[in-house]
């Protein structure tokens, strides 16, 4: 079985190629490795291979890993966010993906507040309106960007989709390219606070072509760290 780090070199091979294909820089890609239910040792197999950007997708499995890591390592909670867990994702997140309520966003805005620090997050959306998944529908996502406009201690730096399953990479495509072209629709009219420059989007198995569509940060998993473990 290939390591940690042979894996790693071939996944930044495939995101460059990719982001060849595009026309873009593959520094504008950034790689996070989907951590969920992987043990600190792997982390740190993760982190010795040059990986320095983990996800999570829950805040209470999240917890031990960040004090075991700490710095050295930044931070993405990419699962859904319940409102009574938001003080603790502030502590704990360098980044939050699945912002999908006014609730929710004006939560983080608080706590944010009171730690003196602006946080960065992004917008989840149901590309495919999934009635299994979280976020916010496409239609609805220029007024979820309006209120959170009022969020002074929130940036929102951008988008978050996950496509339905598909039999193949190629079958996501038009998901992620919705999904850019919301976000660049968007851009136009978007209060101060909202840059809009990412697009998280893009894992194991299609993330090569999200990158072809314009995605700004791949959430990779099982491809880096192997099938999850059962818990």
């Amino acid at each position: 079985m290939n390591s940690i780090g042979e894996r790693a070199q071939r996944i930044l091979g495939a995101i460059a190629d990719a982001a060849a294909r595009a026309g873009r820089d593959p520094a504008e890609v950034r790689l996070i490795a989907a951590t969920k239910t992987k043990p600190v040792e792997g982390l740190e197999e993760a982190l010795a291979a040059g990986i320095t950007e983990f996800g999570e997708n829950y805040v209470q499995e999240a917890e031990p890993k960040i004090a075991a890591i700490g710095g050295r390592a930044r931070w993405h909670l990419i699962g859904h966010l319940q409102r009574n867990k938001a003080k603790r994702a502030v502590e704990l997140f360098d980044t939050i993906h699945t912002v999908d309520n006014a609730a929710l966003g004006r939560g983080l805005d608080r706590y944010a507040s009171e730690r003196g620090i602006v946080l960065p997050v992004l917008i989840e959306v149901n590309i495919a309106a999934e009635p299994s998944k979280s976020g916010v529908a496409p239609a609805d996502v220029a007024a979820l960007l309006t209120e959170l406009g009022a969020c002074v201690s929130l940036t929102i730096d951008g988008l978050m989709t996950m496509p339905p399953p598909g039999p193949t990479a190629e079958a996501s495509r038009s998901y992620f390219r919705q999904a850019r072209e919301l976000r660049d629709e968007l851009q136009a009219g978007a209060p101060r606070n909202a840059p809009l420059r990412a697009l998280s989007m893009g894992m194991s198995d299609d993330y090569t072509v999200a990158i072809e569509e314009g995605a700004t940060m791949v959430r990779i998993g099982r491809a880096l760290l192997g099938d999850r473990s059962l818990q």
